[in-house]
C-alpha cells in the first residue's frame, strides 16, 4: 500500500480543501500505461508512413529528421492534450485514479501543462526519470521539476459523484437566511462564482462542506435540495431580500 501524503489548501470560501498527493509508485504505473499507448501510436505511424509512403526512420536524412520531430511532438503533445482536454487525466492517470491539478486545486490550463511537459526533458535525465523521481522524493508536495516550474500537483482522485442534474418542477421554497453572517454569504458567492474553475471532486467537496455548515442555520424547506442547488438558493434568497430593500 502506498503511503498517502495529504495536502490541505485554504480556499477563498473559508473551507479547507484536502488533496491526497500521488506518490512515485502510482505515477510510474500511470506513465508505463501512457508510454505503451504512445509506442502503439508510433508503431502505427511506422506502418502507415513507412510502408505506405516510404518515410520510415531508415529512409534517409529527411525521413529521420521527420521522425525526430514527430516523436518529440508525440512525447510532449500527448500529455498536454489529455491534461487540458480531459481534466488533467491521461489514459494512464485515469486508470490509476490520479490527475494533474494546479496548486490551488483548479484544473490545469494549456500554459501550465505545456511548461510541466516541456520540462519533462529535464526530469527524464540521465535516464529512467532519475531527476524527476529524486525531485518527487525530496519535494514537500511530491513534485517533479516540471511540476515545480508550472505550479502543478499530481493527486489521487476521490471517489465522489458529480453534482446531480437538478431541474426545478416548482418554484424554490422560501428560505430564511437572516441568521447567516456576511462572511458566510461571501463564501457562498465566492464558491458559486469560481465553481467552474474547480476540478469535479474539489467542486463536490467544497459544496458539501459549505452546505453541511449552513443547512442547520437556514429556515425553510431545504432538505430536498442537492448541495450546490442549496447554495444557489441561498444566493437567490439574499438577492431577493436586497431587491425588496430588506
Amino acid at each position: 500500500m502506498e503511503y498517502e501524503d495529504r495536502l490541505t489548501i485554504a480556499t477563498p470560501e473559508g473551507v479547507d480543501l484536502e488533496l491526497t498527493l500521488a506518490g512515485v509508485g502510482s505515477r510510474f504505473a500511470a506513465a508505463l500505461i501512457d508510454y505503451a499507448i504512445q509506442l502503439a501510436i508510433v508503431i502505427a505511424l511506422v506502418l502507415v508512413l513507412g510502408l505506405g509512403f516510404g518515410l520510415g526512420p531508415d529512409a534517409g536524412g529527411f525521413a529521420a529528421a521527420l521522425w525526430i520531430v514527430v516523436s518529440f511532438l508525440l512525447f510532449i503533445g500527448y500529455d498536454i492534450a489529455f491534461e487540458v482536454l480531459a481534466s488533467g487525466r491521461t489514459p494512464g492517470k485515469r486508470m490509476n485514479g490520479t490527475r494533474v491539478v494546479r496548486e490551488d486545486g483548479g484544473p490545469v490550463t494549456f500554459p501550465t501543462s505545456a511548461v510541466r511537459n516541456v520540462l519533462r526533458i529535464i526530469d527524464i535525465l540521465p535516464g529512467m526519470y532519475l531527476v524527476g523521481i529524486s525531485s518527487i522524493l525530496v519535494s514537500t508536495r511530491n513534485q517533479r521539476i516540471g511540476d515545480l516550474a508550472a505550479g502543478t500537483l499530481v493527486v489521487r482522485e476521490r471517489k465522489v459523484a458529480p453534482p446531480p442534474l437538478w431541474l426545478p418542477e416548482r418554484p424554490a421554497p422560501a428560505m430564511d437566511t437572516s441568521s447567516l453572517e456576511q462572511v458566510e454569504l461571501a463564501a457562498v458567492r465566492s464558491f458559486l462564482a469560481r465553481r467552474h474553475e474547480l476540478t469535479a471532486d474539489a467542486r463536490v467537496q467544497l459544496a458539501a462542506e459549505l452546505a453541511s455548515k449552513l443547512r442547520p442555520r437556514i429556515g425553510g424547506a431545504t432538505a430536498d435540495a442537492p448541495d450546490e442547488v442549496f447554495l444557489e438558493r441561498i444566493a437567490v434568497a439574499r438577492m431577493n431580500l436586497h431587491a425588496r430593500g430588506e
